[in-house]
């Protein structure tokens, strides 16, 4: 790093993590969740399997075709994370 860096932000904060998997009729998931006091209170959701992720909260689950723009899955993958997403963020 050099002396002409600038920092918007360096934050340390403590977080609570979710490790998930389970299997849907179409596929198997392997999530983390994070909950932080950053998101305003969404949460951090990383998919283990292919490194995507995405800042989610129940108004996003609620947009058409988001989950599966995201996390790049079918339309049926999306329903069943989708689903899933409602009792966890």
């Amino acid at each position: 790093m050099d002396e002409n860096t600038f920092f918007l932000y360096d934050d340390t904060e403590h977080t609570r993590t979710r490790f998930v998997s389970f299997v849907g009729k179409s596929n198997r998931f392997d999530l983390a969740i994070v909950r932080s006091e950053r998101f305003y209170g969404k949460s951090l959701v990383i998919s283990i399997q292919n490194g995507r992720c995405a800042i989610i909260g129940q108004d996003d689950l609620e947009e058409e075709g988001y989950i599966a723009h995201v996390f790049d899955l079918s339309e049926e993958e999306a329903q069943e994370l989708t689903e899933f997403l409602y009792l966890a963020v």
